[in-house]
């Protein structure tokens, strides 16, 4: 499947472990495509913000059930993506909070 570059990357993530990964092992994380695969990933990332990518690790989440009262839903499923830097590459995508 030909995917977009720019529709891979959906947007960053930003939760408590990963400023903590982003210091100890130069990973930034993203919510990607749900047809995205490492390859999709790793050239998005390379072309758009201009950094060399070393690994790409790729994790599917299942949406929870959520229910209130009698009535029962699913969240939705989404792909998240775990990109290490290699050595001396930085991303400026947190600085700025």
């Amino acid at each position: 499947m030909k995917l977009d570059l720019h529709a891979v990357l959906i947007q960053h993530l930003l939760t408590e472990k990963i400023p903590a990964m982003r210091e100890a092992n130069n990973t930034v994380s993203f919510l990607v495509h749900p047809d995205a695969n490492r390859l999709h990933i790793k050239q998005a990332v390379e072309t758009l913000l201009k950094v060399k990518v070393e690994r790409v690790n790729v994790l599917n989440v299942l949406g929870k059930i959520k229910r209130l009262g009698r009535f029962s839903g699913k969240r939705a499923d989404w792909k998240k993506a775990f990109v290490k830097l290699k050595a001396g590459e930085k991303l400026e995508l947190y600085e700025s909070a």
